[in-house]
């Protein structure tokens, strides 16, 4: 007997249903095999391909659109990470709790900062102990602190870049060495299965002059980002020498990863990032992924040999992205080894006499529940680097932090649009002032992935007028001290208009000082913290009267240049009202004088002797008038060349002419700082035998120290030795005929300073 039909019919559709759920299982279980090798480019096409079937069950759908969104993540793609993560939450708002702060980072690297404060506060909510969700909440409700330096730099576009990823670019013989993703040549390279593009090599092109354009066009900053500018021209050109990029070494390049690198001083040393592979081979950490390690080459011709892997290596974690001290003391680099903070966190190692201690993560201050990578360190000591978990704009955003003894001890810095965008912006280089430099950004206005960018400092500027407060014309050649975050700066001088221009820094505090001859000085300040756009103008005035102006610099005794941060401070000692003043570069300082008082004036500075002075009363009444004044100060290290402290050809003692400088000179000195330590250094010509020089010098420098003795400076204070013939101040060396005169010069004493405290 036949079946009915809607009986047949049945059986067909569950016939079908069961179809659709082998077929949908078998691409679910494709897709996860790419997923877990990482391959996330492929697993994207297969999990969109499983979203797709009509008959998918709940449990599916769910791993298959968690592991969609987590995967647009890892490719960088936050506009179809943000629509899976919001078709995840809105489906299956259980999901674990992680989902939310993702779905929060891929608004923010949109420019949803809103929504993405709303997302960041449900996984606050959710996980308490993660800080990251607060302080985005926070600083999202106000987004104009990261906007408030963008018209104080220009980015511009480098025509270095190709359609694959360029990063990390590094300073080398006057050019650049980058790392990137291209495929040069035409030559076949293996594909990197994560987004299947070409493996890491480290290129270079060789002059950074050639890559800034003439025109240097930057469009406008923009809320959420900062389209770079982009020529086409420039790019095209054949003949650009920025387009001339060369394979950095084929030794050091090999077919699997090589990443981010940092000379030593001299650059004749690197340290570079690869993948775990050696002798041909890649090696495998246990759970099946090759994991980065250091390696370290030496220089020789153009080539780089004995590459070693750095001992604090693992197979089974990651070790990369490399930054140097100043003084090559320091490591800096990113690893993912147990005992983080974070996903990535910052690490230091020392590096002593060519030996490597045990490394340090350098903390909280620094390293948060998300990723911090791509470490720099400038010549003067200062620290960037790039996070996810400290607030900013979206995605990896460049951070800054003064460094002392390891510590970042003014907090750390959002360096803010325009180098910081919504999206990924990391691996900056840049001068100890930041004034022009490089980094690496996947912002809107490059070409398809991570692209190298170079910034300059621009002026943010200030017009200062001077007027005289009856008149209120404007006062010509009136000195204007500036002090930021006070200490002293350069001194300007106002115009025949009264006035002077300045470029201001950022996050700054600045108090201009206004000095004229026959004026009360007067000051006005003015800060660059303020998130509101300020006026680009300011005036002061100045009132006529017969004022005593103290002008003065502090010099280094031993090589008479100026001395920056010198405290100085005036004190009056009649009411004890006192002035101070950190000096600049320039060493200057500036104070009004109230007549009719003795006044102190205190140098000091550490490491420095503290020079006291007086200052002479000034009488009332009296017209205008300028006092100058110089400063010596006495700092460990320094070495003074005593006048006329010369002996007799082969002889030691004192003679008449050297007693007077002695008195003159050092046992003043000696007196007026009762703590400080001095080493007295006796020299000799190059005429007899070594070890009679070397003998004839410490007997000299011997009777320097019995002479100081003798007049009660106490024999602790004083150390002396001889250096024969071995630091002549000029070429009369042995072989070398010279006169007397010549002679005479070597034949000398010097002290040096070993303490003042």
């Amino acid at each position: 007997m036949r079946k009915p039909f809607h009986i047949l019919s049945l059986v067909a559709l569950m016939l079908l249903g069961s179809c659709y759920f082998t077929f949908g299982q078998a691409k679910l279980k494709a897709a996860n095999k790419e997923y877990e090798q990482l391959s996330y480019a492929t697993a994207i096409k297969l999990y969109e391909e499983v979203l797709t079937e009509p008959k998918l069950e709940a449990v599916a759908k769910k791993e298959a659109l968690t592991k969609l969104a987590y995967s647009y993540r890892r490719v960088q793609d936050t506009k179809n990470a943000e629509r899976a993560y919001a078709d995840l939450l809105k489906e299956f708002p259980e999901v674990e709790s992680i989902n939310y702060m993702y779905y929060a980072q891929a608004l923010a690297s949109n420019s949803k900062y809103k929504e993405a404060q709303k997302y960041y506060s449900i996984y606050g909510e959710k996980q308490i102990a993660d800080m990251r969700s607060k302080r985005f909440a926070v600083s999202y409700m106000d987004m104009s602190r990261f906007y408030r330096d963008s018209a104080m730099y220009q980015v511009e576009y480098l025509p270095i870049n190709s359609p694959q990823s360029d990063f990390s670019p590094m300073y080398y013989k006057g050019g650049l060495v980058f790392c990137s993703a291209r495929e040069e040549g035409g030559a076949i390279k293996r594909v990197y299965g994560w987004n299947q593009t070409p493996f890491l090599n480290l290129y270079q092109v060789p002059d950074t002059a050639s890559l800034w354009s003439s025109s240097f066009v930057q469009k406008a900053a923009s809320l959420g980002g900062l389209a770079a500018s982009n020529s086409d021209k420039t790019l095209n050109d054949p003949a650009s020498k920025a387009n001339k990029v060369a394979e950095f070494s084929r030794v050091i390049n090999t077919k699997y990863h090589e990443g981010p690198l940092a000379f030593f001083k001299g650059e004749q040393r690197v340290i570079f990032t690869r993948s775990n592979y050696s002798n041909g081979k890649a090696r495998e950490a246990k759970d099946g992924i090759t994991k980065l390690k250091l390696y370290i080459a030496d220089a020789q011709k153009d080539n780089w040999v004995n590459i070693k892997e750095l001992p604090f290596n693992s197979d089974e974690y990651s070790n990369g992205h490399p930054a140097l001290s100043p003084d090559n003391t320091r490591l800096y680099f990113v690893s993912d080894m147990p005992g983080g903070y974070g996903g990535t966190d910052i690490y230091v190692v020392e590096y002593t006499n060519g030996g490597w201690g045990s490394p340090v993560n350098l903390g909280k201050e620094i390293n948060t529940e998300g990723n911090e990578m791509f470490p720099f360190v400038d010549e003067n000591g200062n620290f960037y680097f790039a996070s996810d978990g400290h607030e900013g704009l979206g995605g990896l955003d460049i951070f800054f932090a003064e460094m002392k003894e390891g510590i970042p001890y003014k907090g750390i810095e959002n360096l803010g649009a325009p180098i910081n965008s919504s999206k990924d912006d990391f691996s900056i280089i840049t001068d100890g002032a930041r004034n022009t430099g490089y980094f690496a950004s996947n912002r809107k206005g490059g070409l398809n992935d991570d692209n190298i960018y170079g910034f300059r400092r621009v002026c943010r500027p200030l017009t200062l007028i001077v007027y005289d407060v009856t008149s209120k014309q404007p006062l010509e050649n009136v000195d204007i001290r500036l002090a930021v975050n006070g200490e002293n700066r350069e001194l300007r001088v106002t115009n025949i208009e009264g006035a002077t221009a300045i470029c201001l820094e950022s996050n700054s505090e600045y108090e201009f000082k206004a000095i004229k001859e026959g004026y009360l000085m007067n000051s006005v300040v003015y800060s660059t913290k303020s998130r509101t756009l300020q006026k680009t103008t300011l005036e002061l005035f100045l009132e006529k009267a017969p004022v005593a102006i103290l002008k003065g610099v502090v010099k280094s005794e031993a090589s008479q240049q100026p001395i920056a941060g010198v405290e100085v401070t005036l004190e009056n000692t009649k009411n004890k009202s006192k002035q101070k003043v950190v000096t600049g570069p320039d060493g200057g300082y500036e104070f009004q004088v109230q007549p009719g008082a003795d006044h102190k004036l205190v140098a000091q500075k550490d490491k420095y002797a503290i020079n006291e002075e007086q200052i002479a009363n000034v009488k009332p009444n009296e017209v205008a008038t300028t006092i100058e004044n110089v400063q010596g100060m006495y700092g460990e290290g320094d070495i003074i060349k005593l006048n006329n402290i010369y002996y007799n050809f082969g002889k030691f003692f004192i003679r008449p002419d050297a007693a007077k400088e002695i008195e003159k000179t050092l046992l003043p000195l000696l007196r007026k700082y009762p703590n400080m330590k001095i080493e007295i250094r006796s020299h000799t010509d190059s005429r007899s035998s070594d070890a009679f020089n070397m003998q004839l010098s410490a007997n000299r420098a011997r009777a320097v120290v019995d002479y100081l003795t003798q007049r009660g400076i106490d024999p602790s204070r004083l150390s002396s030795n001889g250096y024969g013939e071995t630091d002549p101040v000029n070429e009369c060396v042995d072989g070398v005929v010279c006169d007397e005169k010549q002679h005479q010069e070597n034949r000398r004493t010097e002290f040096r300073i070993i303490a003042v405290k």
